[in-house]
Order: structure tokens, then C-alpha cells, then sequence
């Protein structure tokens, strides 16, 4: 079970049409194919993330350093792995300025969830286990999320309508509505007529993308006091995430932010300082299973449940091997996460608002190499 071989394959894909969040727009959708070889032919391969700025030196940094590093290592040996990589000093000529160093490292966690998330894949199919079970294996199953109401040209209220109806249709248990582009009165407005058209028991959450002020945070909250809201994910601005996000949780509103936090260190000063009461931490960004198994642990003991931003095809593992997991979410629009379709050889099952674990050994989800071909950045 020892490593034989590394590699990380960039894939990049132009979209038809742009996608308008509270503080993004997307473009083109990235993803990075990891792999490891075992001396025993097994093949752990996954795909993760979104970068698009360092997607190269994400990359560069999987094959340069981390392969020779890794090369000749058990698989088995999961904290070893992970803290040899967490430990090594890379060189991605820092100016020792530490806002804009933060992005750097970024980089560097990045690299590290690549590579870690493939080991568990590969993991998993030398022990002949899914994800899961590994993982603890509390359920086989977990509500699924669709991503949606963005901000679109032309789009109308009567769009937004259609949009959660068909949602509904496709046996999606609710939505993670996106606002923070318009005006707060606008939003407050839309939130109301995706409840009206999902109907009571939809379960229905908001996702600022850290757009808000607090005080335009708070004024949501209360426009929306009566929506019974799942969540309202990142609130405020990236700059007052910890005393921004525990005002705006006195309105009773759960607050679900940590899609930015990079690492454990993070995450717990947003549990300790009361910001959150749930935690989106994305393990293709938080340096991989690893880390984020060691996230959810510290957050159920605070009583801090785990969400996670995207990335389905793992997310799916880690929610249903922990008692906090909440849901996992999906693109069900093509037009905005073809890779999703294209990429895996055959995705979950969803079922009546569920989504089921794969059964198969690692994360079961076999990819096709004609779209990682057809899609490799050069």
C-alpha cells in the first residue's frame, strides 16, 4: 500500500451563461484531478475545487513538491502523510505581509486537500470500504441541498418561482437561495416568494457570500423573521466575521459561515467567539478529510453542526460519517456545474430529498478520462 506515484491534472471549462452571487461572479468552472498510484495497482482518483486564479500552482505544487515528498509512503498512515506536508516550508516568494500572504497559503492547503482526499480515495479501496464507513459510517444517507437564485439578466421573481418548483420536482429536500447582489429590500422580497413557491416544510437557507454590512445583515433577518430560514450562510463582510456573525445570530436566525477558513485554527476561533452555529468548512480548500474530520470533531462538541460549500462527491462521505452533518449541496443546473455531470461516471443516487452514499470502495465515484482529456488545462 505504499505510494508509487502523484499527480494533479487541472481542468478548466468556459460557461455558457454568468452566474451572479452577493460578491462573484462565475465564469468558467475549474476542477483538479488528483491521483495516487499504489505499488499494489490501486488508483486513488478524485476531483475537487474551484480555484481559477492558482488553479497552476495548486497543481505545481501537488506534482513538485508534495509527489517526491509522499513517494514511497504507506497509504495507511494518514496523519504522518498530512503532517509531512503541513510542515514542509514551501516557497511562494512571500513578502512576509501577512494580508497578502493569506492567499498563499490557500494555495498551499489546497494542494495539501488534493493530495489528501485522493490518499482516502485510494485508502478506501485498498481496505475494499467506502469513505464513509472509515469515517465513523453513521448514516448511508443525507438531505440534499440545491444551489440556486442567482442573479441572472432577465431573470424575474416569476423565474425564481419556476426554479424552486422544479427543485421540487427533482426531489430536492430545499435551497440555498443566493442574495447580497441587489438591494436588502429586493432580497427580503425574493426570500418570501421562494418560500411561498417551496411551501413550509422546503427547506429553504440564504447565502450572502459576505455582501452585508451588519447592520444590512441584521435588516435582512428581520425582513425574513418569519420565513423560518434554515440558515443564513456568511452574512457579513470577510472583515468582521467573528463579532459581525454573533450579532447577527442574537436575531435567532442560525448563522452558517466558514467556506473561507482554510484550516482548524480557524474554524475553532468562529466556534469559540459564538459566530456560527453551524460551520461550511470545504474540505478542497481546508487541506483535505484530514483536516476536516478533526473540524467536525471540535465542532460537535460545541454543539456546532457541519454544513459544506459544494464539492458534493466528497462532501457526500464526510456528512454521512458524522453525527453533525447537516446537507450536502448540488448544482442541479447543468449549465452551471458540467463537471458534475460529466466528470464522474455516474452520479448518486437522490431519492425523496436524499442523497445516498456510493457503495463502493473510496468515494465510488469512478471519473471519465475522455472528460478530464477533453477539459485538461495545458
Amino acid at each position: 500500500m505504499r505510494i508509487q506515484s502523484i499527480e494533479a491534472i487541472p481542468l478548466v471549462r468556459n460557461l455558457q451563461d454568468v452566474f451572479q452571487g452577493g460578491t462573484y461572479k462565475i465564469t468558467s468552472r475549474n476542477t483538479i484531478v488528483t491521483r495516487v498510484v499504489l505499488d499494489n495497482g490501486i488508483v486513488g482518483e478524485t476531483f475537487g475545487g474551484d480555484e481559477d486564479q492558482y488553479q497552476f500552482e495548486v497543481c505545481r505544487i501537488v506534482n513538485d513538491i508534495y509527489r517526491p515528498l509522499l513517494l514511497g509512503e504507506d497509504v495507511r498512515d494518514v496523519e504522518k502523510n498530512w503532517e509531512r506536508m503541513w510542515l514542509t516550508r514551501v516557497d511562494l516568494n512571500n513578502r512576509g505581509i501577512h494580508t497578502l500572504d493569506l492567499a498563499k497559503h490557500c494555495v498551499e492547503t489546497q494542494a495539501i486537500a488534493a493530495v489528501d482526499n485522493a490518499c482516502w480515495d485510494a485508502l478506501g479501496k485498498a481496505l475494499n470500504q467506502p469513505v464513509y464507513k472509515l469515517l465513523g459510517g453513521y448514516r448511508d444517507h443525507v438531505p440534499v441541498l440545491a444551489i440556486g437564485g442567482y442573479v441572472m439578466q432577465g431573470k424575474t421573481l416569476a423565474d425564481l418561482e419556476r426554479e424552486v418548483e422544479y427543485y421540487k420536482e427533482h426531489g430536492i429536500f430545499g435551497m440555498k437561495l443566493k442574495v447580497g447582489y441587489l438591494s436588502v429590500d429586493e432580497d427580503i422580497e425574493r426570500a418570501h416568494v421562494a418560500r411561498k413557491a417551496g411551501g413550509p416544510r422546503f427547506h429553504l437557507c440564504v447565502d450572502a457570500n459576505q455582501a452585508w454590512t451588519v447592520a444590512e445583515a441584521m435588516q435582512f433577518a428581520r425582513g425574513v423573521r418569519d420565513l423560518n430560514l434554515a440558515w443564513l450562510e456568511e452574512p457579513v463582510r470577510w472583515y468582521d466575521q467573528i463579532e459581525g456573525n454573533a450579532r447577527v445570530r442574537t436575531l435567532g436566525i442560525p448563522v452558517n459561515a466558514g467556506q473561507g477558513e482554510i484550516s482548524r485554527h480557524g474554524c475553532r476561533d468562529l466556534i469559540v467567539r459564538g459566530a456560527v452555529d453551524i460551520l461550511n468548512v470545504d474540505v478542497t480548500i481546508a487541506a483535505g478529510v484530514t483536516e476536516w474530520r478533526r473540524i467536525a470533531a471540535m465542532a460537535h462538541s460545541f454543539g456546532v453542526s457541519m454544513a459544506h460549500h459544494e464539492e458534493p462527491q466528497i462532501a457526500l462521505h464526510l456528512l454521512a460519517a458524522v453525527p453533525n452533518g447537516l446537507h450536502v449541496e448540488i448544482f442541479p443546473n447543468y449549465q452551471r456545474d458540467p463537471m458534475w455531470y460529466d466528470l464522474p461516471v455516474q452520479q448518486p443516487v437522490i431519492r425523496d430529498g436524499l442523497m445516498y452514499a456510493p457503495d463502493g470502495p473510496g468515494f465510488g465515484m469512478p471519473l471519465r478520462q475522455d472528460t478530464i482529456d477533453k477539459w485538461r488545462a495545458r
